[in-house]
């Protein structure tokens, strides 16, 4: 159902666009959780310690392909909120076209370099193997993972943030059954885990596209908006690709992080793996918010209606306050208990499960005092984004960058795997300070471009109808 943002009460538009992302986003999670939690049950912790070496790369590219599709759909949300259908169809267009080409660059780069990268990263030669194995796999559903978060981006550009919960949620289920089948029945190990992923997103983006085409009259392309136009497609690079970098930026930095991990042996990777799962599990609301407010401002961006993005912001941040104060009193209470979800005591020979679960809990008792400064980051990440504006966004991911590397390389030193734990909490505080500056920086800057403009239209009007007797 197509969802004009510009009008109604912003706090209930934001939530009512929210709780369905949330859904999908702890349906995606439970995605990810699944895989890790199915290996290392039905096979051991050396296989889930290979799939939480590797999976940094393929955050990398899962966080590539949704910066740049977020960047494109958000040109799809201004045309919208312009009321621009024409404009719409020539961004659905030209989304695609620039999707298709990121596919193949992605599925090459990824085949090619991923050996380099295991090695770069450190993965211990126990694990290498499985590590390749599932992500050589997964490298090629490049395609079909970029496809879906077009797709859905499309749908949510419109203001249905529902249809694509109902897809993700039947892709996980469908994820759950094939790894059960793949791994349980014909014990193909990390091979079953990675192929289960890739199938279960095939038919997702089948269905997906089927079912946009059919309820979703604004988003089917015709002969007439089929031609390549240079000018659009830089409109949409231009937010597209700094959106790209910004999120592959950030997954780079997690990337060093697991690098130094990776060199403290495989309990202590299959602890830090399994603590970042529940990690994103649990700000899951938070990334909702934000992503509630990318399109929120996107929209209403484009008819202009910059006092509107003013107020969705005030609650979005009030929200994500809250949120904050729920995800740690949760994790601090249950996190021991999740980790040991990840562990079947019986099949885990060789290594010491007291201490991968006292491990995995230290790093969550010390990440969620920092929650708030994530939910800063989202809601006003986003909201810049939404508004068109992607270079504070990058300028932000690049101190991620730099503060979470120097953080997990130097601590580590000083204090072992303990200085890990500090690394992200330390680029948070980083990260969430400049985009609220900058933020502030933005409205106050459009407010006075707003407020001169009108001043010089009523000088107009006076010099146009002369002064009055």
């Amino acid at each position: 159902m197509i969802n004009d943002l510009t009008t109604g009460h912003p706090l209930k538009l934001i939530i009512q666009f929210a709780i369905p992302i949330l859904i999908g986003n702890l349906f995606l999670q439970l995605f990810q959780i699944s895989d890790m939690v199915i290996v290392g049950r039905l096979i051991n912790v050396q296989a889930l310690a290979a799939i939480g070496a590797s999976a940094p790369i393929y955050m990398v590219f899962l966080m590539i392909a949704f910066g740049f599709t977020g960047g494109l759909t958000v040109v799809t949300a201004q045309r919208f909120g312009a009321h621009d259908e024409d404009g719409v169809r020539k961004s659905v267009f030209h989304s695609l076209t620039a999707s298709l080409a990121l596919s193949v660059i992605m599925t090459i780069s990824l085949v090619f370099g991923l050996k380099p990268l295991l090695n770069l990263m450190n993965v211990p030669q126990e694990i290498f193997v499985q590590a390749y194995d599932f992500m050589f796999i997964l490298s090629l559903s490049s395609v079909m993972i970029i496809m879906y978060n077009l797709l859905s981006g499309f749908i949510r550009a419109l203001g249905d943030s529902k249809t694509p919960l109902y897809f993700l949620i039947f892709c996980t289920l469908l994820n759950i059954l094939l790894n059960f089948i793949f791994i349980g029945k014909f014990h193909w190990g990390v091979k079953g885990s990675a192929l289960g992923t890739l199938f279960a997103n095939t038919v997702s983006v089948i269905i997906c596209f089927i079912y946009m085409w059919q309820k979703f009259p604004l988003l089917r392309l015709s002969e007439k908006f089929m031609h390549f136009s240079p000018l659009v497609m830089k409109d949409h690079l231009r937010i597209a690709c700094p959106m790209a970098l910004q999120f592959s930026i950030l997954s780079f930095s997690i990337m060093i992080v697991q690098s130094v991990c990776n060199s403290f042996g495989s309990d202590v990777i299959a602890a830090f793996a399994a603590a970042l799962r529940i990690e994103q599990f649990a700000t899951q609301p938070l990334l909702a918010i934000g992503l509630a407010m990318a399109t929120f401002s996107a929209q209403n961006w484009g008819a202009n209606l910059l006092s509107r993005i003013r107020k969705g912001v005030k609650y979005a941040f009030l929200i994500a306050i809250i949120i904050s104060i729920l995800g740690f009193l949760l994790v601090r209470q249950i996190g021991d208990y999740m980790i040991a979800m990840f562990i079947d005591t019986g099949s885990s020979e060789g290594s010491n499960v007291p201490f991968i679960i006292e491990t995995g809990k230290q790093y969550l008792l010390i990440s969620t005092m920092f929650y708030f400064f994530l939910g800063l980051i989202f809601v006003f990440r986003n909201t810049i984004q939404g508004m068109g504006k992607p270079i504070l966004p990058l300028l932000s991911s690049i101190t991620e960058l730099v503060t979470r590397a120097f953080a997990a390389i130097y601590l580590a030193q000083l204090l072992g795997y303990e200085g890990i734990m500090y690394a992200s909490p330390i680029s948070w505080v980083a990260a969430g300070l400049l985009v609220v500056g900058g933020y502030l920086y933005y409205i106050h800057k459009f407010s006075q471009d707003g407020l001169r403009w009108q001043m010089g239209q009523i000088k107009q009007q006076l010099r146009e109808n002369g002064p009055e007797d």
